[in-house]
């Protein structure tokens, strides 16, 4: 059964103590050392359950600390401990395949630049894609101010279906050509700020200054 047989006392209390413990009946007995939740330290032939999770360990009968067992770690500390694993490894096998990838600053430079160049091209083209969507939007805004419901005038016809047809196909088509063009912009601005970072780590790695 657990005995707690101090909260601060003298080392010679403390010695007599735990052989009273560790002795008094079976000099074979473990004396457990653990800390309540005021942080004071207590001794005793047992570790209560609310404790036994928490960071312990085994005493002789000089108080000196002969074992020891770490706190159990919760599920959210394990998860953070194995998320940085992972991330350790991925920074090994970066640095692996920088080195064995480049073999100066110039080398990645140059592999910027070209993938640059090739994105900035798709960049143009989706801008040029949405400047010729945007001239049919506005001709055809141009058409249906002659229909109702655009047209002030109270004789004006309803407007067609085929008109209708083309505000929808052309307003959907500026929608996706326009997320496409943020897509490629974000993509430009994250391979800018991969390859600086790159280079950054290369010249780290190569003691490059």
């Amino acid at each position: 059964m657990y005995r707690s047989r101090f909260s601060s006392i003298s080392v010679l209390i403390v010695s007599a103590v735990l052989a009273a413990v560790a002795w008094g009946a079976d000099s074979t007995r473990k004396v457990y050392v653990w800390k309540d939740d005021q942080g004071v330290t207590h001794y005793g032939d047992q570790i209560p359950p609310e404790y036994a999770a928490r960071a312990h360990g085994v005493v002789n009968n000089q108080g000196i600390e002969v074992e020891h067992t770490d706190a159990q770690k919760s599920a959210e500390q394990l998860a953070a401990e194995d998320q940085k694993k992972q991330e350790a490894e991925q920074r090994a096998n970066r640095d692996h395949n920088l080195l064995s990838t480049y073999g100066s600053v110039q080398e990645i430079e140059h592999l910027r630049d070209q993938r640059l160049s090739l994105l900035s091209d798709q960049i143009k083209l989706k801008e040029q894609g949405l400047e010729t969507l945007n001239v049919k939007m506005n001709k055809l805004k141009v058409a249906t101010s002659r229909y109702k419901p655009y047209s002030s005038d109270p004789k004006a016809p309803p407007m067609t279906d085929q008109l209708t047809e083309d505000l929808v196909r052309v307003g959907s088509d500026l929608r996706t050509q326009e997320d496409n063009l943020r897509q490629k912009l974000a993509e430009q601005t994250n391979m800018n700020q991969e390859f600086a970072s790159d280079i950054a780590r290369f010249k780290e790695l190569k003691g490059i200054h």
